[in-house]
């Protein structure tokens, strides 16, 4: 059945009821920005007045938590939320099916905000009922839709879902918690490493193509396939040996692939467009993450330093450059950057730069300073396509 043909107005374009719960990327956009703000405004306070977070987890876990299992996934959702559809054919989730789903997200960050009050039980039973939903969901319009090349992207939400769970178990029974936070941070890199790959070549041809330009990114083939799995089995790898030998040359190799990869997209071409070089740029992370993890496994950093270059700059960067580039396309927009999203992106992208050299100095001012760039960053993004993203509704446009 074709979209014209459905007894529903196709694609989420509903103009009745509030525009913030017509679309997928609209209430999550929205709310995992707002709490990447509020949540690392909690932890400066933390740092620097001694403001007691978490309950039981205590101020540390927390933080960590909420960055990997809070706002990640709130952003996460709002992507596959609407990308899905768009896949598929099929119509999005909308109305009161998404202000649930939305109201379980929520009802998490409250718990673990919380959990010094309801005690940890509670907080991670109501912080585990999300990322199980937003899973189910996604399978079931995947599978109806008969897109099984996209089922592929299921495996990294039930990486993410089954390091949430891990994380809660270890911090109830005893364990290592940290190796439940790396299983879920290889999940949202990998979605980096198979989504990235698909969007940002694709995105750079349409614009390179409609400015008559001849050098294009390289389709995808047998060669990006294989960057995925060695990045994979890298990442494995690290997950539970973080500091074996082994770790370090496997990263080294996914490293210099994924530099590779990156080469064949023509990203310098796009110099013209911020909102189509921060995709490079992002994605750019993900080398120098690999490169992070195999100088910790031979001891040249710390481990901390890799985590944050994978957590800021290849998970904080792609996300808040998909963020901005949907907004503007699902309502309509021109796919161009303003003066306000590009100072966002540079405050990302020196908050990326500082945390992991605030570890590698051990300085704490600069672990503030990066917190502070970080907040700006998010901050923005609310500033400029906070209104969008609630108020206005317009016809989207195609890429």
């Amino acid at each position: 059945m074709s979209d014209e043909s459905r007894p529903h107005t196709p694609r989420g374009l509903n103009q009745q009821g509030p525009a913030l719960w017509s679309y997928g990327f609209r209430p999550f956009f929205l709310g995992g920005a707002v709490w990447a703000v509020l949540t690392m405004a909690l932890w400066i306070a933390a740092l620097i007045l001694g403001l007691p977070l978490g309950g039981d987890y205590g101020a540390p876990l927390w933080h960590a938590h909420e960055m990997v299992f809070g706002f990640a996934p709130a952003v996460l959702a709002g992507f596959l939320l609407t990308a899905i559809p768009n896949w598929t054919g099929s119509l999005p989730v909308a109305g009161r099916a998404l202000m649930g789903l939305f109201g379980l997200w929520a009802v998490g960050r409250l718990a673990m905000a919380g959990a010094a009050l309801t005690g940890i039980w509670p907080a991670a039973l109501l912080d585990a009922a999300f990322l199980p939903a937003l899973l189910a969901i996604a399978a079931r319009e995947i599978i109806a839709g008969r897109k099984w090349n996209d089922l592929k992207v299921l495996a990294g939400v039930t990486a993410i879902m089954a390091g949430n769970l891990g994380f809660h178990a270890t911090v109830l029974f005893g364990g290592d918690p940290s190796l439940w936070l790396r299983a879920a941070v290889a999940g949202f890199v990998a979605l980096v490493l198979i989504i990235g790959g698909r969007i940002i070549p694709s995105f750079t041809r349409n614009w390179l193509s409609q400015r008559g330009k001849s050098r294009l990114p390289v389709a995808y083939n047998r060669f990006d396939l294989g960057v995925i799995g060695l990045s994979a089995a890298a990442l494995a790898c690290w997950v539970v040996a973080p500091d074996a030998r082994m770790t370090a040359s496997a990263a080294l190799v996914a490293g210099g692939l994924n530099l590779a990869r990156l080469s064949r997209w023509q990203g310098l071409a796009t110099r013209g467009e911020g909102l189509l070089l921060v995709l490079h740029l992002a994605y750019g992370f993900v080398p120098l993450g690999f490169l992070a993890i195999a100088a910790a496994g031979v001891g040249l950093v710390q481990p901390v330093s890799a985590l944050h270059v994978l957590t800021v700059g290849v998970i904080g960067a792609m996300m808040l450059a998909v963020m901005g580039r949907a907004t503007r396309g699902h309502t309509g927009r021109a796919l161009t950057a303003s003066g306000l999203t590009i100072l966002s992106y540079a405050c990302l992208f020196a908050a990326a730069l500082a945390r992991p050299l605030a570890d590698l100095l051990g300085t704490v001012w600069l672990i503030e300073a990066a917190g502070a760039l970080w907040i700006l960053a998010f901050g923005l993004f609310v500033l400029e396509h906070g209104p969008m993203l609630v108020l206005e509704r317009r016809r989207p446009r195609g890429d």
